[in-house]
């Protein structure tokens, strides 16, 4: 299963300029042992992430899509390295992520850093948060410590925040303000490439606006690559150079946001965005209901991990073989960010069924 994000826009205009990826996952896969009994033996893995490939562009925002449990965060933590990968290689400007250790893997992580979705639990309540936004600075020896509060300060005031409340504690904010720190203390060591992992879904309709305008104001100021989750489809479309779909662990589809949400290829996507309310309420869209559960992880169905519960699988094809994530038709193929899908029926033109 393959995927190539990184597409050309107005704020990914180095997308096009033939350049190397800033981050390239080649086979990436993460397997969770199950233990149980007295001896608390394996007994099985849960495959979180199966074999994901993806390219992400310098200066792009690309957002990873799907439902709970379908490996988005998973992924996003492989990225930065917080948990190793079972297989796979992840590069980051050339150098070798998942086999970085020491001294090498210190210096990445100040170009590779995580905004995380609770604000809350991801800071220290008994610390200040001036010295929690400190933290990296204090790691990686940059400046003494009046260097640092004045970079703290100077932080806190590019995430819309006052100096002085460096000096409060977590729990005398909002959790708008909250995520502002959060995103302070992922952006103090000015990283090249962050993983926003739903940084607002947690947050008021209303305060969810003013972040991602931030994040977006932020990108562009400190030219930031961003790998952007969310299961909210809007919040995605708004930010997004490029959109991933995942489920269950694979990429089933991946295209430049405008193609994606208004010709979307596989059944999988089709089905999501049905789902998105529109807010004419004189405008009605085709409810897409996908029908039961989503298969476990630990005993992903075989073939096509989503033809359990898609409306057009065909019995003895799509059961039969995994599909590759494949160029759509009329796409540039010597693109590496052309559309592509990943169904035996080719999506989205479903009267000309090919199984081969």
């Amino acid at each position: 299963m393959t995927a190539t994000a990184g597409d050309p826009s107005p704020d990914a205009a180095t997308a096009e300029t033939g350049d190397e990826p800033l981050v390239q996952v080649r086979g990436l896969r993460m397997d969770f042992p199950v233990k149980s009994g007295l001896l608390r033996r394996t007994t099985g893995h849960v495959q979180a992430v199966a074999g994901v490939d993806l390219d992400i562009h310098r200066g792009e925002t690309v957002g990873l899509v799907g439902e709970s449990g379908c490996g988005k965060s998973t992924l996003g933590r492989l990225l930065v390295r917080l948990l190793d990968p079972t297989e796979g290689s992840i590069r980051f400007d050339g150098l070798d992520l998942a086999a970085a250790e020491g001294k090498q893997l210190k210096q990445i992580r100040r170009d590779v850093q995580m905004i995380f979705q609770d604000p809350f639990s991801s800071l220290d309540p008994r610390a200040p948060v001036g010295d929690s936004i400190a933290e990296g600075l204090r790691i990686h020896g940059i400046g003494d410590r009046k260097a640092q509060t004045r970079q703290v300060g100077e932080m806190l005031e590019l995430v819309g925040l006052r100096q002085d409340h460096a000096r409060r504690f977590p729990h005398e904010f909002s959790g708008g303000q909250r995520q502002r720190i959060g995103i302070a203390r992922a952006l103090i060591l000015r990283p090249r490439f962050v993983v926003a992992d739903e940084p607002v879904s947690a947050l008021d309709v209303s305060v969810q606006a003013q972040v991602l305008n931030l994040l977006r104001e932020l990108q562009q100021q400190l030219d930031l690559t961003v790998l952007f989750i969310a299961h909210n489809l809007a919040v995605v479309e708004h930010i997004s150079d490029r959109v991933a779909v995942m489920y269950l662990g694979e990429v089933a589809e991946i295209a430049e946001r405008i193609t994606l949400y208004r010709d979307p290829k596989h059944p999988y996507t089709q089905a999501l965005l049905s789902a998105i309310p529109i807010a004419d309420p004189s405008l009605r869209r085709k409810r897409i209901v996908l029908q039961g559960d989503v298969p476990s992880p630990l005993n992903p169905p075989s073939g096509c991990r989503f033809h359990p519960r898609c409306p057009i699988a065909a019995p003895g094809v799509c059961d039969a073989s995994d599909p590759e994530l494949r160029v759509v038709d009329g796409e540039d193929r010597s693109s590496s960010t052309a559309h592509q899908a990943s169904c035996h029926l080719r999506a989205g033109d479903h009267q000309h069924l090919d199984p081969s």
